[in-house]
């Protein structure tokens, strides 16, 4: 079974990695704060360490919340919804605009969020009685971020909805930021305006892209250099040469081909080659 899911995982595109990393997120955090639970450690939860709070001094204390917070879900209901609108939305996203827009509109959509909640609780005097406990979690921000995203790039794609039939995204946009905006003044008050941050972000972003300022393409090149700082260097190998002379596995003509396909990702993202040209990029890679 647990070969079949790293299969799974490796095999997906980003969105089923996402969903993935939420699930995984969630039964962790929820398995440990069963077990603390049982060992009668009173008053600790992870969800308060992982979250990210409204209060500055505690934001100081645990800034890696602002990131952690948009795969946290304590609610089995909280992650349901909000999985199953990631996929829905974000299944069309990777239709037209590519993974690494995805992963960008994600992050930086969670990250808009948080900050829209943090400043907005330190801003009205309203939220000053609960400011020092207030902490939001959830990928809600992300998954609006998405959402809105779309939404924007295509409004009038339909999508078939049951017992209401063909409904255009914007319609559906639309519909979940009423909710949020009539919602403010409940019980979840942060969790409704981080999701507007979310789609503010979403909104915006295509608006840049559609102008021609796609920035999601320098995040993106900014995200791989950290991730390559925290990559282990590949061990050196000991090369024997003969002195007889080889030519190079990779021609000039192939090297050209594999810069059009790399520019083609960039521009489109992965899902965007044909089968032959994933295939002949796989080939090349094995050589």
């Amino acid at each position: 079974m647990w070969s079949d899911i790293k299969t799974t995982f490796k095999s997906g595109n980003i969105l089923v990695k996402f969903i993935y990393i939420n699930t995984v997120v969630f039964l962790l955090v929820n398995i440990l704060n069963l077990l603390f639970w049982l060992g009668n450690t009173q008053g600790f939860s992870l969800v308060s360490v992982l979250g990210v709070p409204a209060s500055f001094p505690k934001l100081l204390q645990q800034p890696w919340g602002i990131f952690s917070y948009m795969f946290l879900h304590e609610n089995i209901w909280h992650i349901l919804f909000n999985m199953l609108v990631l996929y829905f939305s974000g299944s069309i996203f990777l239709e037209y605009l590519g993974e690494r827009r995805f992963s960008v509109t994600y992050i930086l959509g969670g990250l808009a969020g948080a900050i829209l909640y943090i400043l907005t609780f330190n801003l009205f005097p309203v939220f000053k009685p609960v400011l020092n406990v207030s902490t939001a979690i959830g990928a809600s921000a992300a998954v609006m971020a998405i959402l809105i995203s779309i939404a924007t790039y295509i409004p009038h794609y339909a999508v078939h909805l049951l017992f209401l039939g063909p409904v255009k995204l914007k319609y559906i946009a639309l519909f979940y930021i009423l909710i949020d905006l009539l919602s403010i003044s409940g019980s979840n008050s942060g969790g409704h305006i981080a999701h507007l941050g979310g789609a503010i972000y979403g909104y915006f972003y295509i608006k840049s892209t559609q102008n021609g300022n796609d920035w999601s393409v320098s995040i993106s090149n900014l995200l791989n250099k950290l991730w390559g700082l925290f990559k282990a260097k590949q061990k050196m190998k000991t090369v024997h040469f003969s002195s007889s002379k080889k030519t190079n596995p990779t021609s000039k003509n192939d090297q050209a081909r594999i810069d059009s396909i790399l520019d083609k990702i960039s521009k489109s993202g992965y899902e965007s080659l044909t089968k032959e040209e994933k295939e002949f990029l796989f080939n090349t890679s094995n050589r």
